[in-house]
């Protein structure tokens, strides 16, 4: 059975968007990404669908949600794309700290650098031999 790798941010409109789709994009069928936030938000942040959009990988018509205890339990790692994030339930797998600035009101071009750092993070630590 595939890890199942779960990426939190405040309002699940942008980071945690951005990993999920980010490590779908990379790992294949390795894993299985979703997304949450605490305090989700209507849509998905549009510079940051428009980023992954060059990547050949449509967000647009993903949801904001909020996270669930069955969330943080069915997750094998939990990815906080901000440290400190005040869960409503204890995680079952790994908890990674991860500090990314929140994008909420960037541009695409403000996103980019964003994009790669995250890709980055994923792909030394998610992706590692």
């Amino acid at each position: 059975m595939k890890p199942t790798v779960l990426f939190i941010c405040q309002h699940n409109a942008g980071r945690s968007q951005l990993g999920a789709a980010l490590l779908e994009h990379v790992a294949g069928d390795r894993f299985t990404a979703t997304s949450a936030g605490l305090t989700p938000a209507e849509v998905v942040n549009p510079a940051i669908a428009a980023t992954v959009a060059e990547l050949g990988i449509d967000i647009s018509a993903r949801v904001p949600r909020a996270v669930t205890p069955a969330d943080l339990d069915a997750a094998d790692v939990v990815v906080l794309m901000k440290p400190g994030l005040a869960l409503p339930a204890t995680p079952r797998g790994d908890v990674l700290e991860w500090e990314f600035p929140n994008p909420e009101s960037w541009d695409a071009d403000a996103v980019r650098p964003l994009r790669q750092a995250v890709l980055d993070k994923i792909q030394t630590t998610l992706l590692r031999p």
